[in-house]
């Protein structure tokens, strides 16, 4: 008998995760994410945004979500709601009429949302945080309309 194994049907056993996977990003790194965040949120704010942004923007929304449901988070499905249909709204604007503007009534929404996500870099292992943004591109590559559900499990009865 060989002692060499064919690699057909037969898995690979996971490589262990390395210490920098176990440990939050960098701080330089986190800080530089972040950055790009807030201060898309601040250009979108004052009327300068452009399409890129927007992405930024919506990323941030999806990331923060998938971390979320990794149990990074606790933030009612609401606020990822509102925050994905102002951009959408922000988008059709700029379709229409070259506006390219975020409604003032959900700059806090986006405020919490980036709080939340600058705690999760953070604290969430940079495997977690990795896994979300792969989650992204999933989602990305695919024909759902979105990753976020209607509502809370459970609030339907609170309504």
């Amino acid at each position: 008998m060989s002692s060499k194994r064919s690699g057909r049907g037969v898995s690979r056993p996971r490589q262990p995760l390395t210490k920098a996977m176990l440990l939050p990003m960098d701080q330089a790194s986190a800080r530089e994410q972040s950055l790009s965040y807030h201060l898309a949120l601040a250009v979108c704010r004052g009327g300068h945004g452009n399409g890129h942004l927007f992405n930024e923007l919506i990323r941030v929304v999806y990331v923060a979500w998938f971390l979320q449901q990794a149990g990074y988070g606790n933030e009612r499905v609401e606020c990822y709601k509102m925050a994905e249909y102002a951009v959408e709204a922000a988008l059709e604007l700029a379709d229409r009429l070259n506006q390219w503007i975020l409604a003032e009534d959900v700059i806090p929404v986006f405020e919490r949302l980036l709080a939340l996500h600058d705690s999760q870099l953070a604290t969430a292992p940079l495997h977690k945080v990795l896994e979300a943004e792969r989650q992204l591109l999933h989602f990305l590559a695919g024909t759902a309309p979105s990753p976020i559900p209607e509502r809370d499990r459970g609030s339907a009865e609170n309504h």
